[in-house]
Order: C-alpha cells, then structure tokens, then sequence
C-alpha cells in the first residue's frame, strides 16, 4: 500500500522515476508476467506500463473496506450497516486519491510516448487503449470528489511547475473525457493488430487481450453511461451522444437482444489475470458488519417469511444467505433502539473449509452478504461496466426521450432485455464461484431453487404490473440498481442523480466525499479555490451533475 502520508497529487521526478523502473523491470504485482520478445524493449516498457493502468482499475482494500463496506452500501441501501465502526473513512478516501495520482504520471509517460510513433492505425489503437483507461479512472474519481486536478495534473516529473496542479471543474472533465470516448471510437481500426508496435503492447492487455471492438464498445459504453448521468444539466450535448450512439449503431455492450443472451461486459476476472483479489475478502473479514437490509429484500422477496419461500428473484441467493439458523432474516434498513444487535463471524475464515461451511456463529441472527461473494478471490469479477447497465440505460433514453424520440414501447423492450441479462448473467457468476482455500464451489452448497429465474422476477417487474409513467421508470431504476450491487459507486450515482432507487427513510442527501486530507495539505492553495467554486467540501455539497 502507498506511504498517504507523503503522497502528493503529482510525484516528484525522483519518485516517479523509482516507478518507472520497477515497470520497466517486470510486469506489475499480481498480474502474470507475460512473454515477449527480449529485443522488443521499448515496446515492452510501455506494456508494462499501460499493464499498470489496467492493474490500477482493481479497488484497494480500504477502498472496497472504508468506502464501499461502510458508506456506499449504507447509502445507496444495497444492504444495512449493522454498526459503524470505522468512521476514519479518510483511510478509503487516502487509497483511492493515491491509486489515481500515482498511476497518472505513466499514463502521461505513455501519452508523451505515443506522440513519438509514427502516425498508424496500430499507434491510434493503442492511443485509444489508454485514453479510455484514463476516461473509466477520472470518470470514477470525479464522481466522488468532485472538481480534481486533471488536465495539468501528472507532470511533475517533466515540469517542477505542475507539482501542484489547479482543479479543473467536473463539467469541463466530463467534456474533455467525452470527446476523448469519441475520438476512440472513431479513431479505433478493429482490422489494425498486426504491425508492431500493437502487437507486443496488447499482450499487456489484461482486460480485452488487444480485442480492439471490445474497446470500442467500451468507449461507447462509458459514452452513454456518462451522457445519461449529465442529461439533467447538459441535454443538448448528453441528447446528441446518445442519438449519435443508437442512430448509427455504434459499438456499444448488451446483455440481451430480445431473445438472445448477449452477456457483455467489460470485467476484470482475477483468474484468468492472474492475480487474487485479497482486498475483497480482507474488506469483509475485517469489517463484519454488513447484512441484507430490510430495503433490498423488499425488492427480492414477496414477504418476510423466514423459510424464504417469499422470495422470487433468484439474485437474493447470490447477494446474501441465510442466518445461523438457515433462516432469511433482514436487519432493519432504519434499526430502533430496541433491534437486537448483529453479531457473529459470517466472514470468518473458518468456513473456507470442507464441512464447515455453515459455521457463522451464533449471534449472527440475520441474514449475512452471501460468503462467495465475500470470499471468491479468483472468480468473482471486478465489474467495470455490464451489457445489462447499457439495457437499462437505454430503456430511460427511449422512454424519457433523451436524445431519442420518446418511445415507452421500446423502452420496455430495453428493460427486459436488461432485466433478463442481470439475471442470466449474475446467475452464470455464481455457477462458475469457488473458495479460495478449500475449492468448495457455489453450486455444491447453495441451491437455487430451480423454480427461479427470469419469468419469476417479470412476474414482479413487469411493465404490467404498475399503470402511471413514474412506476414503471421507478422499475427501470430499480433493475439497474440491483444489477450494480457489485458496483456500490454506480448504485451511489444512480441514487444521487434520480432520488428514485428503493429507500426506507428520508431521500438520500450525501453527495460526495471530501478531500483527503494529504492533498489539503500540500496542494492547499488550489484545493481551497476549489472547495469555494464547489460551495464546500462536505458530503452534503451536491456535484456539478446532480439536479
């Protein structure tokens, strides 16, 4: 992990330089050391590089522990937080401000780099490789923070000046990176991998092995995510990216096309990689205090029968399970005085082995985060952006008419097409999960009742179930929350932006997360202009994009 201590928002040249020679040297930590020409060098170091980058998108430990475990899921009411305690959510803020600010100045090596090749499609490629990589970490970082340096940041190490660099306003972030989306995609030559140096820089590729329409559709798919999200503050420009998407028929991600199962997405698989996600298990491991809430097993299930025979999305099977009693029971999402207090280890190592898989203690009295979800740090995905997202993204284009002439019908067909692809696809997750240490697999000990899948969840969240325009955009919002219980931040915007996910209890009123601490100290001059242009720097200081 970084010293935050002295982390700053653009390192000093002799730090970076001590970077640069660790890639240089071999491939990054956790990700296989891949083969390549000895002679190639040069375009071996910018592999290594730009393996780098992808190795950054991977959540740190005290992110997914300080910030997803103990607000995001609190505050999106994906689950319930029994008890917090662990409110130096600074920690969190620290890993995630260091992740980006530590990668940024080989992003802008690279970028200095590729403006040396000579003009190619394989050099547009790899062009596009990075830029979208930059657009996915920035896109992520604002939409916690707010206004960051960006465009001057990451140049210390050319240029003392930029040791320090300004904040740049979230508006203008977002314009810059989604005019970067659109030249990837029009720059992007799907037929162009075979001159050098593309080929030996893909094979540091991590995420689509050099498979460049996966890029496009990546790009794109950030475009309309990203468009949707702004379209309340800037229409023409979020109406124009999505019309030009759809109309011509750009790349994009899909989970379904009305009856065909796609099951697009762009993850990152730690096995096929080759590296574990111990940042996952280690978050739950030491933070225990997660359960299913009374929230999202409303959305799951037809009542509160214990014995589960209420439930009727087969997803409830994945994201939690029982209690220490084989019995469903939710922590309330608004707890009284009087709730009993949740207790026991459901996170614990000792059920990472054979025969012992039901240990959860016995104070664990409520329904805990499923164990392979917590535990499988081989086979569970990091999820950056999934075809059924695209779905339900699409399905509120089409029937709020954003950038598409309004059109209710094909936005139910965009909603099942989303609806069924989260299913399908969560669903082929949890076959495929197995246990770190004993190899005990999803399947072998949970049973999905076979009665359970598609059809069962339209039969609850079918269009035909509700009359009025707001309902059924209130089940758009609801299938595309669900879908990102993996992706909290996703859930979080999705929240901020609509006020319309499931909520027990007052509308949502955190926006944001402030400023670590470190870049308040050595960048204090900028980051104070910031805090004013924004009007502070405090979880209630709503983001550019939120109405």
């Amino acid at each position: 992990m970084y010293n935050t201590n002295h982390m700053k928002s653009s390192l000093p040249y002799i730090t970076f330089a001590l970077i640069l020679s660790l890639f240089f040297n071999s491939c990054t930590k956790d990700f296989k050391e891949i083969n390549t020409d000895p002679y190639v060098f040069t375009t071996a170091s910018d592999g290594s590089l730009f393996n780098g980058v992808i190795e950054s998108l991977v959540p740190s430990g005290n992110e997914q522990m300080y910030i997803n475990n103990e607000i995001l899921y609190k505050q999106t009411q994906l689950a319930a937080l029994t008890k917090e305690a662990w409110g130096n959510f600074t920690i969190g803020t620290e890993s995630m401000w260091s992740n980006y600010y530590h990668t940024l100045p080989a992003i802008r090596e690279l970028e200095k780099r590729f403006k040396l090749l000579p003009d190619s499609a394989e050099a547009n490629n790899m062009r596009a490789m990075l830029k979208i990589a930059l657009a996915y970490k920035t896109f992520k970082m604002t939409d916690i923070f707010g206004d960051m340096p960006f465009l001057d940041a990451g140049y210390g190490y050319q240029d003392l000046e930029y040791l320090r660099p300004k904040f740049d306003s979230q508006e203008s972030i977002y314009t810059f990176l989604l005019g970067e989306l659109k030249w990837c995609d029009e720059n992007i030559d799907v037929t162009a991998i075979s001159e050098e140096p593309f080929p030996t820089f893909s094979g540091f590729d991590p995420l689509f092995r050099g498979d460049m329409l996966k890029w496009q559709k990546f790009a794109n798919s950030l475009r309309l995510r990203y468009a949707l999200r702004m379209s309340e503050k800037k229409p023409d420009l979020a109406g124009e990216i999505i019309k030009g998407i759809v109309e011509n028929e750009r790349p994009i991600f899909l989970g379904y096309d009305f009856t065909t199962y796609l099951g697009e997405s762009a993850c990152l698989w730690p096995a096929q990689i080759g590296f574990k996600n111990v940042g996952l298990s280690w978050s739950f491991l030491e933070h225990e205090n997660l359960r299913m809430g009374s929230n999202i097993w409303h959305q799951l299930s037809y009542n509160d029968s214990i014995d589960g025979s209420g439930i009727f999305d087969p997803r409830a099977y994945i994201f939690f399970e029982t209690n220490n009693v084989s019995k469903w029971v939710s922590y309330p999402q608004i707890p009284e005085a009087s709730t009993p207090p949740s207790g026991g280890i459901p996170y614990g190592t000792q059920r990472d082995v054979t025969g012992s898989f039901g240990i959860k203690g016995e104070t664990c009295i409520y329904s805990p985060f499923n164990y392979f979800f917590a535990w499988d740090e081989n086979f569970m995905p990091i999820p950056l952006i999934t075809g059924a997202e695209i779905n339900f993204i699409l399905a509120e284009a089409y029937f709020r008419g954003i950038g598409l002439p309004q059109d209710p019908n094909q936005g139910e067909n965009e909603y099942m097409n989303g609806l069924n692809a989260s299913v399908t696809w969560w669903m082929e997750v949890a076959s495929k999960s197995k246990l770190p240490s004993s190899g005990m697999s999803f399947p072998d000990q949970i049973q999905i009742p076979p009665g359970l899948g598609q059809s069962t969840v339209q039969s609850a969240f079918g269009f035909w179930n509700v009359t009025t325009d707001e309902e059924k955009l209130a089940f758009i919002y609801t299938q595309r929350w669900l879908d990102a219980f993996r992706q909290p931040m996703e859930a979080y915007a999705l929240s901020r932006r609509t006020g319309m996910t499931p909520r027990e209890g007052d509308p949502i009123h955190h926006y944001r997360l402030p400023y670590p601490p470190s870049e308040v100290e050595y960048n204090t001059a900028n980051w104070a202009e910031a805090v004013a242009n924004q009007g502070g720097d405090s979880p209630e200081t709503k983001l550019w994009w939120i109405p």
